[in-house]
């Protein structure tokens, strides 16, 4: 099977239902964005095989494909999807990292090693996605629960590139005001 199919030349592409959409529609841009995501994370998981990335990125898979299917055609093929466990499972992971954290004390510049850098790329990337949903939500509500995955994995990311710092013993460098 050859890789190119020649049907985006004319910059289009297909939905999951075989729809043709232009490749810079608002969709496109939100599930490749989580697509993007999905690919930091596995530089980070390259550099620190955390389990729970794995599942992430499994997570994410769907969630792109969600993206990618017409909203008529998701309780055909997405209504097994409970994202609301999902976003359990994240907050779960977050409160088990923070527990082993000292108090915030302010804002954190993305810096310390290539591990924290790397998932703090993941969290700004993360927040991007967000942001191209929440614009989807201006004209179909049923996006909100992609966007609290997405609202609430950034926040797993800030935690976990803290924990990092913990896990390296780098000190966080934190933000100093210019005033």
């Amino acid at each position: 099977m050859k890789i190119y199919t020649k049907t985006g030349d004319a910059g289009m592409t297909s939905l999951s239902d075989g729809s043709r959409v232009y490749k810079n529609c608002d969709l496109l841009d939100a599930y490749g964005t989580v697509d993007e995501l999905n690919a930091f994370i596995g530089v980070l998981i390259s550099k620190e095989p955390v389990p729970f990335l794995g599942e992430i990125q499994q997570k994410l898979f769907v969630v792109g494909g969600m993206l990618a299917t017409p909203i008529p055609l998701w309780e055909k093929y997405w209504k097994q999807v409970d994202l609301d466990a999902f976003v359990s499972d994240i907050e779960r992971e977050i409160d088990t990292l923070s527990a082993q954290l000292p108090p915030w004390k302010g804002f954190i510049l993305p810096q310390g090693n290539e591990v924290i850098a790397t998932a703090h790329v993941c969290r700004t990337a993360c927040r991007r996605a967000e942001r191209k949903v929440v614009a989807l939500m201006a004209s179909e509500e049923v996006y909100n629960k992609v966007q609290k995955v997405l609202n609430r994995l950034s926040d797993y990311f800030f935690i976990l590139a803290r924990f990092f710092h913990v896990k390296y013993e780098i000190s966080e460098t934190y933000y100093v005001s210019m005033k």
